[in-house]
């Protein structure tokens, strides 16, 4: 069992200011993306997902030249997430415990603050070759998100700051999609789906993309076909929640949508927020 840490203190002199996260759909591809974005951005941490590479094939190297320690959990042609850092961090683990998982979809960091960080790739869920009606597909994510939520529960109840990030692969509500009408029944938005997301909010987090950006309509990811981008055919399903020791020193968030428009992007923009480092 993991100790009970003392946070009644949490505004430390090596407190975090800022959290970003970023579906890079595949690491090394968008590496030139990435290090621009950091030395832009300078995030404490840079939650990534969907890495799309095995560990040891990770670019830690190079990204340790612009300052930044790895803990990761690859997977070699899809999945795969990362915790980047200023400050080194410890691992807690490197898959979602209890999960129903052979997927790198899940890593969990701690910093010297007692402080926990954790990257997300929910499972997309729709139907697939092999699995033509979604069944087997959509009851792997529901029984993965039933973990999560469980993780979440067990991290609340100890009270360890956390900030969750990641590829939730879920449209919370109608408005979060550019055409609710084309996503109907499917893998995103069906009630047992969106339920079991909105558990996250019952358990106290705070949502902070929704909370403070100012990008409306709200999307962070546009599919690469059908001029999605230029049309703005976009969904909203990249999120930042908060524990309450986080959400208590939030200062902004946005989506960094611009990085949606540039060469050989993602298909999903970066989001962030920022902390207060000074107690009120």
């Amino acid at each position: 069992m993991d100790p009970v840490p003392d946070h009644t203190d949490f505004v430390s002199k090596d407190a975090v200011s800022c959290v970003s996260s970023w579906n890079v759909n595949s690491v090394k591809v968008r590496l030139p993306l990435l290090t621009e974005y950091l030395k832009e951005f300078s995030p404490d941490i840079m939650l990534l997902q969907e890495i799309k590479t095995e560990t040891e094939n990770f670019p830690a190297l190079e990204l340790m030249t612009e300052g930044y320690s790895c803990l990761v959990s690859g997977q070699k042609g899809y999945c795969g997430v990362a915790v980047l850092s200023k400050n080194r961090l410890k691992l807690v683990c490197d898959a979602l415990p209890d999960a129903p998982d052979n997927q790198a979809r899940y890593i969990e960091a701690e910093n010297n603050n007692g402080e926990r960080f954790i990257s997300v790739y929910v499972p997309n869920g729709q139907p697939s070759a092999s699995d033509p009606d979604g069944a087997e597909r959509l009851k792997y994510k529901t029984d993965w998100m039933d973990a999560l939520n469980e993780r979440v529960s067990f991290l609340m109840k100890r009270e360890i700051p956390f900030v969750l990030g990641g590829d939730f692969n879920v449209i919370e509500t109608d408005g979060d999609a550019y055409d609710i009408r084309l996503f109907e029944n499917g893998a995103f938005t069906l009630p047992a789906v969106r339920n079991r997301f909105r558990k996250l909010a019952f358990f106290g987090l705070t949502e902070a993309v929704r909370e403070k950006a100012s990008l409306r309509p709200l999307y962070t990811y546009w599919d690469y076909q059908g001029g999605a981008r230029p049309k703005n055919n976009g969904i909203f399903l990249d999120r930042l929640f908060l524990s309450p020791a986080f959400a208590d020193r939030l200062k902004s968030a946005e989506v960094c949508d611009t990085y949606r428009d540039k060469e050989k992007t993602s298909d999903h923009a970066p989001v962030y927020c920022s902390f207060l480092t000074e107690k009120s």
